[in-house]
């Protein structure tokens, strides 16, 4: 049986101010004498010292208002969709015990998905993985990507053919399952047996294009200058070498690159804003498959009032 705490979801693309909105609704929802505590879906927010190049929230900017599933790995540990999903429900399930309302808020589309829908996660085999990143040695990522895009089009439309990990992850449960039917959709759009909310009212932020790009590189050249390149050779005696997921993040791969001198900054700025951009867009298309969702955007008037609304019927929901 479900309690009457509502979960919201905050969710879309990067740089389209889902984390500003989050400590808006969490204000107004206090405002209303309701607390609101939020749960990171955001898969490299998940690792210590992984700040400027996540756009991660330092602790005196998060106005008194508690997070959960930030700086809960070493960039040594691999991040996984199926060790994020029951730790993030364990997170909202106890939020709502205390009686205050979860906000869950991210870009990552499956570590969202995970806890929201009734998600189950493709059985793994070590030997076939192991055999297709032997593979990915010899012969290079871009010859699973090519496999994939035959096997699995819509999957390896929204995967960047770069990312190894995941090429090898689609093809492991291709070969597994015979097909490539449990990777070419969402997961069916329902609650999860017995949640631990009662409804989730889920916000899409959104920006239009041409302005997104502007931010996103905007952002990019700004995290140079804050200090991505040192805080990556911080991070480097801390294991991000050894790291599975944190090395491969973008702009921590092209700020080690630089630090090698495989990449020029201006090299490493570029490639990042290109592959952050295209990010984005995968994002977009992920998030508009959502069938439930109210989409916002946080630059116009009319979001402020829907953001009213939505903190009213919450608290009214909650009301004794």
């Amino acid at each position: 049986m479900t309690s009457g705490v509502p979960l919201i979801a905050v969710v879309g693309a990067t740089g389209t101010g889902k984390s500003t909105l989050s400590l808006d609704i969490a204000r107004e929802l206090a405002d209303r004498g309701v607390t609101a505590e939020v749960i990171n879906a955001d898969a490299m927010q998940l690792y210590r010292g992984m700040n400027i190049g996540t756009a991660k929230l330092a602790e005196a900017q998060r106005g008194g208002i508690r997070h959960h599933m930030i700086d809960v790995l070493d960039v040594s540990v691999e991040a996984t969709v199926s060790w994020y999903q029951p730790a993030a429900r364990a997170a909202i399930a106890d939020i709502i015990a205390r009686g205050n309302v979860p906000i869950l808020v991210g870009g990552s589309g499956l570590y969202v998905s995970s806890v929201l829908f009734d998600f189950d996660f493709p059985a793994h085999d070590d030997d076939v993985r192991a055999a297709l990143e032997e593979e990915a040695q010899t012969k290079g990522v871009g010859v699973l990507a090519e496999r994939l895009r035959t096997l699995a089009p819509e999957t390896a439309a929204r995967i960047d053919p770069r990312n190894a990990r995941r090429v090898i992850r689609a093809l492991e449960v291709i070969a597994i399952s015979g097909s490539g039917a449990e990777l070419g959709r969402l997961a069916p759009q329902v609650f999860p047996p017995a949640p631990a909310w009662s409804t989730a009212h889920t916000l899409v932020c959104h920006t239009e294009r041409d302005d997104l790009v502007r931010r996103l590189d905007e952002r990019v050249a700004n995290m140079w200058a804050e200090g991505l390149v040192d805080e990556v050779a911080e991070l480097v005696p801390r294991g991000l070498d050894e790291g599975v997921t944190a090395r491969r993040a973008i702009g921590y791969a092209q700020a080690l690159g630089q630090l090698r001198s495989e990449l020029t900054q201006e090299q490493a700025i570029a490639e990042t804003q290109a592959l952050t951009r295209r990010y984005a867009r995968r994002q977009v298309s992920w998030f508009k498959r959502y069938e439930s969702s109210t989409v916002l955007d946080v630059s116009v008037p009319e979001a402020h009032a829907q953001v009213r609304g939505l903190v009213q019927r919450v608290a009214a929901d909650l009301a004794p």
